[in-house]
C-alpha cells in the first residue's frame, strides 16, 4: 500500500486540478449517447459491463438493448435457461461471459435477494466478477466514491502523468483514487472512458493493453463458437461434429472436455448437447 501511497504524492495537486478540467470539459462536448448510461438499474449496468469486456461498443448497443426488452429485470434473466442465454449471446464472444452473467445473476438472486449492489461488494463469490466491474456498477449505479481502472483509464494515466508502462495495478490504482473528484464519481468515469475511446486511443498513445486479445480465425474460441452455434440446434456426436469442423485429429475433444467441465455443454450417452440448467 506504501507504493501506491508514495506514487499519487509525486503528482501535484495542480496537476490534478488541471487534469480533472480537461477530462471533464473535454466530456461536456463529446460525451457519448449510450443506452446504460440512461438508468441507474444495477442489473442493467452489470449487464453492459460484462458486455463490454472486449467487445467493441457498437455491437454491445444493439445487444444490450435486445436483451433489456426480453428480460427487462435480473429476476427475469435469472429465470431464462443456459440455452435461451446463450442463443442471446451469440455473436458478442467470449461465450463464457454469458455463462457467469447466468450463473451470476441466479446467484445474486439466490444468495443476494436481488441486491446486486451488495452482491457486488462481495464480488467475489461471483462467477467472472472482478474489482474493476465490482467497483464500477457501484459507480455507475450510485455515484459512490470509488474508482475503477480499465485499459482506457491505465493508458490515459500513463500518458497523461508520464508514468512508467511497468507500473502496477496497485501504483495505478492508487493514483486514480487520489484523482477522483468526490461527489462526481460517475460522470468523472464516463468522461475518462471517453476521453480514452475517443481521444487518447491506444493508436496514438502506442500504450498498449496489459492482456492482447488473440486472434480469432482458426483458434480454439472459433471451434468453440462453432460448436455452440451447431448444439444450438440439436444435440451431435463426435464423429458428427468431426465431419463437420473438419478439424486435424485429436483437436476437437479437448476443447468439448473444456467446455464440459466449464458447464456449457453435457455429454449424454454417445452425443452432446447444451447443458440445461
Amino acid at each position: 500500500m506504501a507504493s501506491s501511497m508514495n506514487t499519487s504524492k509525486t503528482i501535484p495537486v495542480e496537476n490534478i486540478r488541471l487534469f480533472q478540467k480537461k477530462i471533464f470539459s473535454f466530456y461536456e462536448k463529446n460525451r457519448r449517447d449510450l443506452p446504460w448510461r440512461k438508468t441507474t438499474d444495477p442489473y442493467k449496468i452489470l449487464l453492459s459491463e460484462l458486455m463490454l469486456q472486449q467487445t467493441q461498443v457498437k455491437r454491445v448497443v444493439l445487444y444490450y438493448e435486445k436483451w433489456i426488452k426480453k428480460w427487462p429485470t435480473i429476476d427475469a434473466l435469472a429465470s431464462a435457461s443456459l440455452p435461451e442465454v446463450l442463443q442471446m449471446w451469440m455473436g458478442l464472444g467470449y461465450n463464457s461471459r454469458a455463462v457467469n452473467l447466468h450463473k451470476t445473476v441466479r446467484k445474486i438472486v439466490a444468495q443476494f435477494g436481488c441486491d446486486v449492489i451488495e452482491a457486488m461488494k462481495q464480488y467475489k463469490e461471483l462467477p467472472g466478477i472482478g474489482r474493476y466491474t465490482s467497483q464500477a456498477v457501484q459507480i455507475f449505479s450510485t455515484n459512490a466514491d470509488l474508482v475503477t481502472v480499465d485499459t482506457n483509464i491505465r493508458r490515459i494515466f500513463i500518458s497523461e502523468f508520464a508514468l512508467p508502462i511497468t507500473i502496477t495495478d496497485m501504483e495505478l490504482w492508487g493514483i486514480a483514487e487520489t484523482c477522483l473528484p468526490r461527489g462526481k464519481s460517475r460522470d468523472w468515469h464516463n468522461a475518462l472512458m471517453d476521453y480514452g475511446a475517443l481521444h487518447l486511443t491506444a493508436q496514438k498513445t502506442g500504450i498498449k493493453p496489459k492482456t492482447q486479445q488473440s486472434r480469432f480465425e482458426g483458434s480454439d474460441r472459433q471451434v468453440r463458437a462453432k460448436i455452440l452455434r451447431c448444439l444450438l440446434q440439436k444435440s451431435m456426436s463426435l464423429s458428427e461434429m468431426e465431419t463437420t469442423f473438419k478439424l486435424e485429429q485429436g483437436r476437437l475433444q479437448p476443447i468439448l472436455k473444456k467446455m464440459i467441465h466449464e458447464n456449457i455443454i453435457e455429454k449424454r450417452n454417445t452425443t452432446y448437447q447444451l447443458k440445461e440448467v
